[in-house]
């Protein structure tokens, strides 16, 4: 057996958070709740569909996985895996599970669930977005051309063992099994509710649903039985939705809620950090982000590289930084900087509307071209999206805003002719996991551009996507350094073909009532955005 190579992430913040001296066992009680808003209502709770930063932390407070991070940090641990073993040549994962773990309804849960559950996030009818994270287990195109319906590498050794069989070495491989795809969903429920489980969601984690009242809230109880001990602390979470940011953050300090979901308004956000009283309630930590202007690729005119390349030049990033109270940095790749096989020597696309004309003329339109560009419209999103369409506007490209909640912009970037231009603000990419292969699969690669997906640029390189599989067949820690070279240069190649704008990586900010408790790093969690319920606890228990 042999430790598979795997990368770890954390900013100085989130780690110095981590570390920080956590209060006694006498100060965490059992009891109390909280009430966390939002101003959209939630697409899904359904593991293998929900994708979006909102639903992120929800669904994962619902469901386990076989693997899962510490918390508050990039750290791989177990989770629904008691443990596991790997063969030599990295491409056989044999996990025990842990007995005793109970669904919501009550039933065992077993590897037969695993296996299911497995098989169902790949199988095309199920849609999920993250299908494609799962292609080098052994059937795995079988099943994704619906040739079969059962994945061939993955098999039940016996009620308490699943034996996961790749056809390659990746060295994505463990924290695939801890993303929200992964995730252990019951047969029955699923076939009880159909389409509608997000809704009706059943799961093994902390908390289950308890109510949902469309377009009002979510009400999450704690799970007595929840195979953790002493997880989780709160009773009670409550989700109200319909809330504007800044009535969020009017509530919040007042006393009548504790986290604004949306983050601190920006319209409110120097006025909030100049505030005394809030110092001690605001949080901040790094993330793996980067925010960005998807161009459909197959949609006319951005088939051709010169309108992509030409709308790179039109883009003022600095300014664009400078609306959101200067929280980023400016972008000129895909990875954001922390991320191994980040290029510090490449300099991108120049801020040039008058190349970007040129280019646009020899492209064929001269007089530029109307488009539409969708963003999601929770401020300061609309506001972002409004610099970038008088920057369009500057070469002669006039493009329509279509502002929609979330879950409306991402079902149109998952629309191979319906949404020429995205900013994604707000939906940005935030790493699954951090891995470089984590900013290729599901947004850049071939795997991504499917009904649904979130390659919302619908772009397809077939040579890079072979590199890419040639990265993550490196797992030796002792060729770290090529593997991060080999994916720099995959994304720099993308830049060449330019489907996106990369704009900037942004830093995050949040709040929390003072009568919540808990390490600031999983307010600010660097992978179950945007915070660990599980790990929250009320500070005014008696």
């Amino acid at each position: 057996m042999k430790v598979r190579y795997l990368t770890g992430v954390a900013s100085a913040a989130l780690l110095a958070a981590t570390l920080a001296v956590p209060a006694s066992a006498e100060d965490i009680k059992q009891g109390g709740s909280m009430i966390v808003t939002y101003k959209d209502d939630v697409s899904t709770l359904d593991p293998a569909i929900g994708y979006d930063w909102q639903n992120w932390s929800m669904i994962k407070s619902l469901f386990d996985g076989l693997m899962d991070y510490e918390p508050g940090t990039t750290d791989l641990t177990t989770d629904l895996a008691e443990s596991y073993t790997i063969s030599e040549d990295g491409k056989t994962f044999t996990f025990k599970l842990r007995d005793g773990v109970t669904f919501h309804n009550g039933r065992k849960l077993t590897a037969e669930d695993v296996k299911y559950s497995l098989d169902r996030v790949v199988n095309p009818k199920t849609q999920s977005p993250g299908a494609g994270f799962f292609g080098s287990i052994k059937g795995y195109d079988a099943v994704a051309a619906g040739e079969a319906e059962s994945l061939d590498g993955v098999t039940v050794v016996d009620p308490l063992t699943v034996k996961i069989e790749l056809s390659r070495p990746d060295a994505t491989f463990l924290h695939v099994m801890a993303l929200n795809f992964s995730f252990v969903v019951p047969k029955e429920e699923v076939e009880k509710w159909g389409a509608d489980f997000g809704k009706h969601p059943v799961g093994s984690g902390a908390f289950s649903l308890e109510e949902w009242t469309l377009g009002q809230r979510l009400v999450f109880k704690r799970n007595a039985d929840y195979w953790r001990a002493g997880t989780p602390k709160l009773d009670q979470i409550t989700f109200e939705v319909g809330q504007e940011p800044v009535v969020a953050l009017l509530r919040m300090q007042r006393g009548e809620a504790d986290i604004p979901g949306d983050g601190i308004p920006p319209a409110k956000f120097l006025e909030v950090m100049k505030d005394p009283q809030s110092k001690d309630l605001i949080i901040e930590g790094g993330q793996l982000q980067t925010g960005y202007v998807s161009m459909n690729v197959k949609m006319p005119p951005f088939d051709k590289l010169e309108v992509r390349k030409a709308v790179n030049m039109a883009i003022n990033k600095e300014r664009i930084v400078r609306i959101i109270n200067g929280r980023a940095v400016v972008a000129n790749q895909p990875l954001p900087p922390s991320m191994p096989g980040y290029d510090k020597d490449y300099k991108g696309y120049p801020f040039d509307p008058e190349a970007a004309k040129k280019l646009l003329a020899e492209a064929g339109y001269p007089d530029g071209f109307e488009t539409e560009l969708y963003v999601y419209n929770t401020d300061p999103n609309p506001r972002i999206a409004q610099s970038i369409q008088a920057d369009l506007a500057a070469i002669g490209i006039k493009a329509e805003l279509k502002a929609l909640a979330q879950a409306n912009v991402i079902a149109a970037g998952g629309e191979a002719d319906q949404a020429p231009m995205i900013w994604s603000g707000g939906m940005a990419w935030i790493a699954d996991f951090p891995d470089p292969s984590n900013f290729y699969g599901p947004i850049l690669g071939c795997a991504g551009a499917v009904k649904g997906g979130w390659n919302w640029s619908w772009y397809c390189n077939e040579e890079l996507d072979k590199l890419a599989a040639e990265a993550d067949s490196i797992t030796d820690p002792a060729r770290k350094e090529e593997r991060e070279k080999l994916w720099g240069k995959i994304f720099t190649s993308i830049m060449d073909d330019a489907p996106w704008v990369p704009v900037f990586n942004e830093l995050r900010f949040t709040m929390r009532s003072d009568r919540l408790g808990g390490p600031d790093a999983i307010f600010v969690d660097p992978v179950h955005i945007p915070v660990n319920y599980d790990y929250v606890w009320a500070k005014d228990v008696q």
